[in-house]
């Protein structure tokens, strides 16, 4: 099932997918502006104790370019 992501709001999930503490804990999406992003949460404490979650926002578009100029062209001409 998919839904409609409303403009200004998005949604995280717990990732499952964890394997290293560099991974989010939780991922989701979210929309501004009418551009979907990715968006990844870390749980952190302070010095001080006082829990919080650290955010990182990444343009699924970004994604595509980079997933597209990592794939290899199989196209090239080979010397043998």
């Amino acid at each position: 099932m998919t839904f409609e992501i409303k403009d200004g709001r998005g949604s995280l999930f717990a990732n499952n997918r964890k394997e290293a503490d560099s991974h989010p804990d939780l991922t989701g999406t979210i929309k501004i502006d009418g551009t979907e992003y990715w968006l990844s949460a870390w749980k952190q404490e302070s010095a001080k104790g006082v829990k919080y979650l650290s955010l990182s926002v990444k343009a699924k578009e970004a994604k595509a370019e980079e997933t597209k100029a990592a794939a290899v062209d199989f196209d090239d001409a080979l010397p043998f």
